[in-house]
């Protein structure tokens, strides 16, 4: 039986990420998992809507991001669902993130789990939060284009 070579459903996403910043580059990171955790993660019991990543001595970690406890699961099961999970990245790409993330008004942010060739993926962010107005400014292109996209079609419709 061959291997999947991307499995591209997420499993868990941030959708206020893109609401309350700037996405400006995302990494692939490995997550460091229990057995049951995987379990949960696969059956999408997680949610990563209010995590956020450290990096503490050279690696980086995941914290509040919530991982329900497998409930098949046996008595090493971790108690503590929200516990900070150590992410795996390149020690080259961890230092670009701590050079970056040090910067005014960086952060880095979960955006998304899913699975590739078995393997829990996180996909991370660099984001520069947005100010009130850059968040009224998108919305208002959003509709525009919602807008065109309407007028378009009706367009489209009276044609045929």
């Amino acid at each position: 039986m061959a291997k999947q070579t991307h499995d591209s459903k997420p499993l868990a996403q941030n959708k206020k990420a893109s609401h309350d910043y700037f996405i400006e580059d995302t990494y692939e990171a490995g997550i460091v998992l229990t057995g049951t955790e995987i379990k949960s993660v696969r059956n999408g019991r997680a949610n990563i809507s209010d995590a956020f990543a450290t990096i503490r001595n050279g690696e980086m970690f995941v914290h509040n991001m919530h991982i329900s406890p497998f409930e098949q699961g046996n008595r090493h099961n971790p108690t503590d669902p929200t516990r900070a999970r150590k992410l795996l990245l390149h020690k080259v790409q961890i230092h670009k993130l701590l050079g970056l993330s040090k910067q005014e008004g960086y952060t880095i942010v979960p955006l998304k789990i899913y699975v590739r060739n078995g393997y829990a993926k996180l996909l991370i962010g660099l984001g520069k939060g947005k100010k009130n107005y850059d968040k009224r400014d998108t919305a208002a292109k959003r509709d525009a284009q919602r807008d065109i996209q309407r007028a378009l079609r009706e367009k489209q419709k009276v044609a045929r």
